[in-house]
């Protein structure tokens, strides 16, 4: 018996995008904002996560169709040409690939989730709890790598993502 639908797609981001591929790797030709003249920074990374969902209630239950994907942003995304170089960019690369992984782990929290007639509150709130841990980890990946400086973390950060990704597989 179908008793309601609910749609809703959410997103940080309305400017043109990159999906997240296993096998893309990002390039500097794919940051598209000019560097902010004030900061000293080498490069910015803009990515996120997206999701959708609709619900429709079955007699006592929810059933929800939901896609989650992470997203690299071009247009908000910047690099100074003069600061480049291949560490700098797999710093950078990595910031994505992190998105991906808390992408996956809001698939997980999704999975294991038992839906009310609440769907659109409690989707917001995993899309909320998995953003804030996201952007905790990204902290603590610049803080640990100063920001791709310390090669031997970065490298270390690097090894420690892609088995991350390896093993959480979808």
């Amino acid at each position: 018996m179908l008793c309601g639908l609910v749609s809703c797609l959410c997103s940080g981001q309305e400017d043109p995008s990159i999906l997240w591929e296993p096998d893309y790797r990002l390039s500097w030709s794919d940051f598209k904002a000019p560097p902010p003249p004030d900061s000293q920074v080498a490069a910015t990374t803009a990515s996120g996560i997206a999701y959708s969902f609709s619900a429709i209630e079955e007699g006592r239950e929810m059933k929800v169709d939901w896609t989650v994907a992470s997203y690299f942003y071009p247009e908000s995304s910047w690099y100074r040409p003069e600061l480049a170089n291949p560490n700098i960019l797999s710093h950078e690369q990595l910031h994505f690939d992190i998105s991906e992984l808390f992408a996956r782990r809001m698939r997980e929290k999704i999975r294991r989730f038992r839906f009310s007639s609440e769907v659109k509150a409690e989707m917001r709130a995993i899309y909320n709890e998995t953003i804030e841990e996201m952007r905790e980890f990204q902290r603590r990946y610049d803080a640990e790598t100063n920001y791709s400086r310390a090669e031997d973390k970065q490298r270390e950060w690097n090894r420690m993502i892609a088995e991350s990704l390896r093993r959480t597989q979808d």
